[in-house]
């Protein structure tokens, strides 16, 4: 239909604007990778590049959380979505690794997230295998979390002995049937994690969350790597301080929820 009035000089004189042509939005990503950070400047490029080179026949989103970084992690975050499909967030002050990943997965546009840390111990690579099995065990209609399992881990010895430890009392009072719940590289569905409860250390708890939520977790071997750059800013005596307290309030929500099966009463 023609407009009311002219366009181009002979335009009336009051005639309200046009409205600005704009571009259409960009389609969604399949994946996004959320990736929480605390003064990891040196990890930054190297690990962007090769989740990038991992990803790079997905269309895919790397969403960066600074966590309060007080190096150059933002800077180096600027530099980085230069050339790749970046998207950073800042916390002014850490908030912690938790708060990170919700943040992330607030932001993410695609349907499924998967999650690595930010020191280059995960690899990468292995993203592409761990959402394929996420899809195909998601097939039958159960959402499912795929837990990256670091069966050769390098880390210190005292990181190795506090994380197995840890492990087993863990599986033993959560029956979460999860060998290595800390593994940062995880692979889920979006709407999975929107629908959890949300507290200070929470990633730790993710698979049992899950199964609280009527998921299934299935856990995956993956590739663990020596830290070449940096040094851990989430340390191994911040989670043995809290990690009772922890236990303690995802055993309280595991049996304060019934989970209904709600059955549709046919009309007359």
């Amino acid at each position: 239909m023609a407009p009311d009035y002219p366009t181009g000089p002979d335009r009336p004189p009051g005639a309200a604007p046009w409205p600005p042509i704009q571009d259409p939005p960009a389609p969604a990503p399949l994946l996004s990778v959320v990736i929480p950070m605390r003064n990891e400047g040196p990890n930054v490029l190297p690990l962007l590049a090769e989740v990038a080179a991992a990803l790079r026949d997905t269309p895919h989103e790397i969403i960066c959380v600074d966590d309060g970084s007080t190096d150059d992690t933002g800077a180096r975050l600027v530099e980085a979505m230069a050339s790749l499909p970046v998207v950073a967030l800042r916390h002014a002050t850490s908030c912690g690794q938790s708060a990170a990943v919700v943040s992330g997965v607030l932001a993410a546009r695609a349907s499924w997230i998967a999650t690595l840390d930010g020191d280059g111990q995960n690899d990468p690579a292995d993203i592409p295998r761990l959402w394929s099995r996420a899809r195909a065990e998601s097939a039958g209609g159960i959402p499912t979390l795929i837990a990256g399992h670091r069966v050769t881990r390098r880390d210190s010895g005292v990181k190795r002995i506090s994380s197995r430890l840890a492990n087993a009392v863990r599986a033993r009072l959560l029956g979460d049937a999860t060998p290595d719940t800390g593994c940062g590289l995880k692979v889920f569905p979006r709407a999975l994690f929107l629908d959890l409860p949300r507290f200070d250390h929470m990633h730790r708890y993710l698979p049992a969350l899950a199964l609280r939520q009527g998921a299934q977790v299935v856990s995956e071997p993956v590739n663990h790597r020596p830290r070449l750059r940096g040094r851990s800013n989430y340390g191994t005596l911040d989670r043995l301080a809290v990690s009772i307290a922890d236990m303690l309030g995802v055993i309280w929500l595991q049996r304060r929820w019934k989970r209904p099966r709600p059955e549709r009463i046919p009309p007359p």
